[in-house]
């Protein structure tokens, strides 16, 4: 599990829990407090903890019983048991429950100090990360992304997979926040101290996509004027995140998935092997077994990549932080405009809340923007503009027709209505912008690219 929020303090008397509280912040550490184990254990799910400080008499449940089900949670979770009993049996039945330590009531300030200071430098240790104050991955996509429990749920597989090396696909819908998620996998992975390197291959030409990875040599090619490293080696000892990655052309998939195989790269014109030490997170708007399926990706590839995957759900289906993302972007335009606009009526926050969002939240940042730039002291819907926008999503709710059960099995009658909705789904938004399909890719959050290839496989007609 990745850092968490700081010391967790769980314990029902408000005088002790802020007493604690002082310490550990006096050590530079944030502390989280809870007065019972229901409480406790929501904040884990919610924020992670590096260590956790609990009583062992709770009004809810008894303190071992917390102990355990926050390992269940987190298994590296150091927790020191606290009592005003200091009976030899319950210290050794809460080491037996898997207890870091033992503090009995009343306690030295300095030993609190000094139990907290090593069981982080163990758990950090675990994680060959320097020690030091703690740092928050729950934090810093609650504060990125808001507080619903679909944020909640996203942190919690942050947490599960940053600590480890596995590689993992990122899906979700362009805006959604797939390079945020990458970000904060790395933050509080084990390469946190070495770079993150983002490449959107969606962006790059084809020609220029193999250069930009693996660097060239002097003479490569007519423009290579000097040598030049690429992503992957730029990436050595950190995070190598490919945006987008069913954009990857076939060539550079095989290249790819040799240089997971085998660690090593070559430069474009050279013939000395580099040895390459990255993690790779990769990221894709689409169903990337879909595009396997059509053989417009390497399915080993796919495999290679998707040993963990993350689904982030589109803002649509998280309604609750759109109150506090469109505050977020309102208080930072503010600053940046130098203006004073108070907040939204109650009329804007209904439009805001109900509205589908087709562009995630890279188009609700985009609409609070220029809303402010608009606003003089409140923002009310005439600010917004998004009536029109979009409307495709919102008209566009196609049922899949009905596959023959025979002879198929469900995977197979799946892929074949999702082939018809999606067929379905891209002609009714080309009839929407009469053919352009550079404005029917920016409805549906998709690049060019995509929209091009995907009228080419369901041989949609021009319209």
């Amino acid at each position: 599990m990745p850092m968490g929020s700081g010391v967790l303090i769980v314990d029902d008397d408000q005088d002790l829990r802020e007493i604690l509280a002082r310490l550990v912040r006096k050590e530079g550490f944030t502390p989280l407090m809870a007065a019972d184990g229901n409480s406790a254990l929501e904040l884990l799910r919610l924020r992670g903890a590096e260590v956790m400080l609990a009583d062992v008499h709770l009004p809810d449940r008894d303190g071992l019983e917390l102990l355990q089900k926050a390992r269940e949670m987190d298994p590296d979770l150091p927790v020191i048991m606290i009592t005003a009993y200091a009976g030899v049996n319950q210290a050794v039945a809460a080491m037996r429950a898997g207890a870091h330590d033992y503090l009995a009531k009343p306690f030295q300030h300095r030993e609190v100090i000094r139990l907290l200071h090593r069981a982080l430098g163990e758990r950090q240790r675990r994680r060959g990360i320097e020690v030091g104050p703690v740092r928050d991955s729950g934090c810093c996509l609650r504060e990125s992304m808001g507080p619903s429990d679909a944020v909640g749920r996203l942190i919690t597989e942050v947490n599960r997979v940053a600590h480890s090396d596995f590689s993992v696909v990122i899906l979700g819908e362009t805006g959604s926040g797939k390079e945020l998620v990458a970000a904060a996998i790395h933050r509080y992975s084990p390469r946190a101290a070495g770079s993150f390197v983002a490449v959107d291959c969606g962006a790059i030409p084809e020609a220029l996509l193999e250069s930009e990875l693996f660097g060239y040599e002097k003479g490569a090619f007519t423009s290579a004027d000097a040598k030049k490293a690429g992503k992957l080696e730029i990436a050595r000892g950190g995070t190598l995140f490919l945006d987008e990655i069913s954009n990857l052309p076939p060539g550079s998939q095989a290249k790819l998935l040799r240089v997971l195989q085998e660690k090593t790269i070559q430069r474009l014109g050279g013939n000395i092997p580099l040895k390459v030490d990255i993690r790779l997170l990769a990221a894709t708007n689409q169903d990337l077994e879909a595009v396997v399926a059509a053989a417009a990706f390497r399915r080993d590839l796919y495999y290679r990549l998707n040993e963990f995957s993350i689904h982030l759900p589109p803002l649509r289906d998280r309604r609750e932080d759109i109150p506090y993302l469109a505050g977020r972007f309102l208080d930072k335009t503010n600053a940046e405009l130098h203006k004073e606009v108070k907040g939204f009526s109650g009329s804007a926050l209904e439009a805001l809340s109900s509205y589908l969002w087709p562009g995630n939240v890279r188009q609700l940042r985009s609409v609070i923007r220029r809303a402010v730039l608009l606003a003089r002291d409140l923002i009310t819907p005439a600010h917004l503009n998004i009536n029109g926008t979009g409307a495709p999503a919102q008209s566009m709710p196609p049922r899949a027709p009905e596959a023959s059960w025979r002879d198929l099995s469900l995977k197979e009658i799946v892929r074949l209505n999702v082939d018809r909705v999606e067929k379905e789904v891209l002609t009714q938004a080309l009839q929407h912008t009469h053919g352009n399909k550079a404005k029917a890719a920016r409805i549906l959050s998709i690049d060019y690219k995509t929209m091009h290839l995907k009228v080419k496989q369901h041989g949609i007609n021009n319209l």
